[in-house]
Parts: structure tokens; C-alpha cells; sequence
């Protein structure tokens, strides 16, 4: 038998294990598809990243433990999807983007295919920023300063990293192999990460079997009011701001929910999978491992790690002003934590949206005096960034030995001074209620939910195993993001995916990484309005392989049947309606009626015109071929 199999190819051996595995039971099964398992692993790979890290981070701080239901229903109804998608490449091996260009609407194939590599670009930025982020705050401060350079030079060693996984895997054969053991050993030491975490705040009775069982029932109130422990602090805030407040929590909760739900399964993942199995060779025989592989490689791994984060968000952070911000930011956690010095910023940002809002509901004298005092704080935080680059620059020039240790103690006296008046100015001109929202409601990054977990596993231990844990889902991200785009760049040029062309589209994810240069703001934060702008474009493939897999002509005898095929068209439907109303909800709130409704149904009646031109243009071949 050993000589036979010696002369097989790898594909010809996988087949040949399945049907062996089946005639010998269950167990045995069970053990040739753990051996065989990849390409869900690889949509692990994807979703385990920095938009399902930052969005369950979010979740957590802006509604506790109820909306822990988002991304398993998001997950359960996309691998619905996923499994359909597999299930129509493997029956057929067609090459997807032609299937559907062909048998539903090249509108659909096309917009599959841009809208996939669109959302490989824009999700390829919050995977760098996050990655700088835990260097910079978490693993490696000293090394990797606060500053552009140390942000650019970060991302820099993730993206060399990235790109060996990349060409790892565009070798093919062995490097195919090592390149999704990685990704197996990397996952898993992730979850592993967060599982640990979770034990430990169980164990301390700071989250409650209780508050985990409601966080599971799907509950949309949080779309259009505040959660529970936010809506008490807005109470404390004069009337004439409640609706400012109100306003821009919704709004959040809007986009954490809707980023946390496009990130569970995004368009660019079912590109990714069905050329990821084709590459591998798979077909038919392999469509009950499939499903198995998208189980045990994407839904627990996803479960698991997301679940994690969004609870210890939720006992950390939710309704818990963070400390050292309403009283008045200390000079030494400004000059000394990078983390620190960003979270001071967006927390004055948002006192000065309140402050602005002040400005526009205020008339006459009032508004003037209104007006005065932003054009005055915006000042000194003019001064105080000026002051700050003058601190970091005598303290390089100090090591180089060209400046003296008095030149050193001046600039940091200067920046004192005016952390001094920032802080007198918010106390004075801000009501104290105002200042306590916006610490509670002001956006954490990694650094913080780290540091928060510290009187539970050690500072040291705490800050290095989250980190480590950030640059492990970010690295995952970016490197499948490359390797997608390479595959959607091939189908694009009609080439194989192989050679120039896989490696020129795997590398265009990186231009992402010079959007850093413009970048201000959480670290983690980018991530969630990069999520939004996926969420738009998720039905464009979904409505696809929905047509395609129902379509007789195209699936023939491989087309499901019986009530295998009700249950499974009840779980697609409810993702296409699901994916569809999420698509709308986010063009409207963005964009504003009716331009959300106008765009969204001109491209239906644009897919809808082009099917039925299509049709009309095969029913005048068929008979002049006939002839």
C-alpha cells in the first residue's frame, strides 16, 4: 500500500485517507479531518484580528456584558454563508468569480471582487495601527517610542513578518503546510491568552455566570437608547446636554454593534475560502470535512477569543470612570506613558465637543464668551503639543550629548506648566458631571484593558501576555489580508494565482500602512469605523452564492435537497435579510436619507436589469447555435 500511496499525488493520498478513514469508523474519521483541516483555520486567521479584538474591546465599555450576543448570531449566520459557499465549489470546482459572473450577475461577481479588495486595504489599517500600539504601550516601550518614528517603525517589523508569512504560503507545497501550522499554533496561543484571563476574573467573582447568560439574549434597545449604566451618569448632566450625550452614545453603540457584526464574517472572507480549497485541490469528497474545518478552525477559535475580550472589557471597564483624567491629567503619566498621553487627548476632545455644543445653543453675549473659551483651549493645546515635541527633543538631545540636563528641566517646567492650565481651564469652564461622562465613556486601547487586568495576573505578566496576544491576532489579520488580496488581484487580471501577479496584489494591503502617517486618535478605535465600512458591503456576497446555490441549472444533481435544504435556505435567508438591513442601517446613518435608500436600491434594480438582460441575450443564442 505504501508504494501505491508513493505514487499518488498529495491531493490523490487526502482523498485516499477519507475513504479509508470512513470505512473505519467514526474515531477514525474524526482523526483524518483533524490531520487534513486548513482552510478554516485561514478564516480564523482573518476574523481573530485587530477588528474583533478593538470591537469586542468596545462592546465591553460601552454596554457591559449585553451585547455579548452580536458576534455568535453574526458567526452562526456567516458560516451559514461560508458553508455554502464551500458546498457550491466543491460540487462543482468551478472557479467562483466565474460561476456567479456566468449564472447570477457579473454586477454581483464584480462587486464581489472589488468590494473584497476594498475591504482587504481599509482593514489592513487598524491591524498595523493595533500591532504599533502593543509594541509601543505594551511589549516594548522603551524600544519603540511614542513618537511617528517609533508608530512607523513597529508597524514596519510586523509588516516584514507579514510579508515572510505571505510568500511562505505563495511557495506552495511544504510552505502551504508550515504556513497554516503557524497559523494553527498562533491562534490557539491567543485563545489561550483570553481564555486565561476570563479564569481569572471568574475566580475573583468579578463576572457572574448571571451576567454572561443575559448578555447572550439578543436585545436591540441599545440601538437607539443608551445602556443601563450610562444612561444613570447622562441623568447628572444639565438638561440642556442630554441629548448631545445621549446622541453621540447611541451613535457609538450603532457602530460598535454593527463593526463587531461585519467583523465575525467579512465579504473578504468568503473570497478567501473557496480558492483557499480549490488551491488545496479539494473537491466533493471533501465537502463533509469542510464543514468540519469551518467548525472546529473558525466558530470555537472565534467564539472563544471574542466572548473572552468583550468580558473582561465588561468587568473593567463598563460605567468605570477612568482614573486620573477628571481631576486633572498628571504631567507624569502625560510625559511618561505614551498610552496615557493619548487617552489624556481624546478625553479633552471630547470636552471640547461638549463645549462646542455649548457654542451652538448659546446666543448673543453668551455665544461670543462660548466661542472665546474654545478658541482659547484650542490654543493651549496648541502650546502643549509645541511643548511636548520640545520635551521629547531635548530628551534625544540629552542622550546624543548635545543639549544639557538644565535645557532638559526647562522644557519639561514649560510642559507643567501648561498640563497646570489645561487642567484649571476644564475644571473651571466644564461641569464636573460632563467631565465624569466623557472619563467613563472616553475610548480605551489595549494598553489600558492590560493594565486594568493587573492586580489579577501581575503587571509584568499582564501587560506582556495581552500584548503578546495583540500582535499575534493583528499579524494573523495582515498576513491573510495580503494573501486574500493577492488571489483577488489574480481573478481580477484572469491570471493563475501564482507567480507576479499573486505577489504584486499581496502587497497592496501595505500602502494601508502610510495612512499612519495621518493618523490620531485609539489605536484600537480605527478599527471600528473600518468595520462599519465592511458591514456595507457584506451582501453583495452573500446574495450571490444565496442565487448560485439554488440555481438547478448551474448546481444540477449536486443541488441540496429535503429538509436539509429548507433548514440551510431558512439560516442563509436570515443572513442575507440580516446582512442586507445592517448594509442600510449603516448607509443611512452615515450618509443620511435618502441617500442610504437610493443607493442601496439602485444597485438591486442595476443586478436585477443585468440578470434579465443576460437571460434575454442566452435565449437569442441557444436558438442560432440550435440552427
Amino acid at each position: 500500500m505504501s508504494s501505491e500511496k508513493s505514487g499518488m499525488s498529495k491531493i490523490e493520498q487526502d482523498r485516499q485517507l477519507l475513504i479509508d478513514a470512513r470505512s473505519e469508523g467514526k474515531m477514525a474519521t474524526l482523526g483524518a479531518w483533524l490531520r487534513l483541516s486548513g482552510p478554516g483555520w485561514l478564516q480564523s486567521a482573518i476574523t481573530i484580528g485587530g477588528g474583533s479584538l478593538s470591537n469586542s474591546l468596545y462592546l465591553g465599555v460601552l454596554v457591559g456584558f449585553a451585547f455579548l450576543w452580536v458576534q455568535p448570531v453574526a458567526m452562526i449566520l456567516g458560516v451559514s454563508m461560508l458553508a455554502a459557499i464551500s458546498y457550491v465549489t466543491l460540487s462543482t470546482g468551478e472557479r467562483p468569480l466565474k460561476a456567479v459572473n456566468e449564472h447570477v450577475s457579473p454586477i454581483l461577481g464584480w462587486g464581489w471582487l472589488i468590494a473584497s479588495m476594498a475591504a482587504n486595504i481599509v482593514w489592513s489599517m487598524p491591524q498595523y495601527s493595533l500591532s504599533a500600539g502593543a509594541l509601543q504601550q505594551n511589549l516594548f516601550p522603551e524600544f519603540f517610542g511614542p513618537g511617528f518614528n517609533g508608530t512607523m517603525g513597529a508597524a514596519a517589523i510586523v509588516m516584514a513578518i507579514a510579508i515572510f508569512f505571505v510568500m511562505l504560503y505563495n511557495y506552495g507545497g511544504a510552505g502551504v503546510k508550515i504556513f497554516e501550522i503557524i497559523i494553527k499554533v498562533l491562534i490557539g496561543a491567543i485563545v489561550l491568552c483570553f481564555f486565561g484571563v476570563i479564569v481569572k476574573l471568574f475566580m475573583s467573582g468579578q463576572i457572574q455566570w448571571a451576567e454572561v447568560g443575559n448578555g447572550l439574549i439578543p436585545d436591540i434597545t441599545l440601538l437607539f437608547e443608551p445602556s443601563e449604566k450610562l444612561a444613570a451618569l447622562i441623568a447628572d448632566v444639565d438638561q440642556e446636554f442630554h441629548d448631545f450625550w445621549s446622541d453621540y452614545t447611541i451613535g457609538k453603540q450603532r457602530d460598535t454593534l454593527t463593526g463587531a457584526a461585519a467583523t465575525a464574517v467579512g465579504i473578504n472572507m468568503t473570497f478567501l475560502l473557496p480558492y483557499s480549497m480549490l488551491r488545496k485541490g479539494w473537491n466533493r469528497d471533501f465537502r463533509n470535512l469542510a464543514v468540519f474545518d469551518l467548525a472546529t478552525g473558525l466558530v470555537i477559535p472565534f467564539a472563544l477569543a471574542t466572548g473572552c475580550v468583550v468580558m473582561a472589557s465588561a468587568s473593567q471597564f463598563y460605567g468605570e470612570t477612568e482614573k486620573g483624567l477628571v481631576g486633572g491629567v498628571a504631567a507624569e503619566s502625560y510625559v511618561g506613558n505614551a498610552a496615557q498621553k493619548r487617552l489624556s487627548e481624546r478625553y479633552w476632545s471630547l470636552l471640547n465637543m461638549r463645549m462646542a455644543k455649548e457654542v451652538e445653543v448659546a446666543t448673543g453675549t453668551r455665544k461670543t464668551e462660548h466661542e472665546e473659551l474654545l478658541d482659547q483651549v484650542k490654543s493651549i493645546r496648541t502650546d502643549l503639543t509645541q511643548a511636548f515635541d520640545e520635551y521629547q527633543k531635548s530628551k534625544a538631545g540629552l542622550e546624543e550629548a548635545t543639549v544639557s540636563q538644565s535645557a532638559v528641566d526647562a522644557a519639561l517646567k514649560k510642559l507643567n506648566g501648561l498640563l497646570v492650565k489645561m487642567n484649571e481651564f476644564y475644571q473651571e469652564n466644564v461641569d464636573k458631571a460632563d467631565r465624569v461622562f466623557a472619563a467613563t465613556i472616553v475610548d480605551r486601547d489595549s494598553f489600558n484593558l492590560a493594565d486594568a487586568l493587573a492586580p489579577l495576573l501581575g503587571k509584568g505578566p499582564a501587560k506582556y501576555i495581552f500584548g503578546f496576544g495583540v500582535i499575534a491576532m493583528a499579524l494573523n489579520a495582515a498576513t491573510m489580508l495580503m494573501l486574500i488580496n493577492g488571489l483577488c488581484f489574480c481573478e481580477l487580471l484572469g491570471k493563475p494565482a501564482k507567480g507576479a501577479p499573486q505577489v504584486i496584489g499581496s502587497l497592496m494591503p501595505l500602502v494601508a500602512v502610510f495612512v499612519l502617517l495621518k493618523w490620531q486618535g485609539a489605536m484600537m478605535w480605527l478599527a471600528v469605523p473600518t468595520s462599519v465600512f465592511c458591514a456595507m458591503l457584506l451582501p453583495i456576497a452573500y446574495l450571490a452564492f444565496f442565487l448560485l446555490i439554488n440555481q438547478k441549472k448551474f448546481m444540477k444533481d449536486n443541488m441540496p435537497t429535503g429538509l436539509g435544504r429548507f433548514i440551510w435556505n431558512i439560516f442563509m435567508v436570515l443572513a442575507v435579510i440580516a446582512s442586507g438591513a445592517l448594509s442600510l442601517f449603516n448607509l443611512n446613518t452615515k450618509l443620511g436619507n435618502p441617500w442610504g435608500y437610493v443607493i442601496f436600491i439602485a444597485f438591486g434594480v442595476l443586478i436585477v436589469a443585468v440578470h434579465f438582460a443576460m437571460k434575454a441575450k442566452k435565449a437569442t443564442v441557444q436558438p442560432s447555435q440550435a440552427e
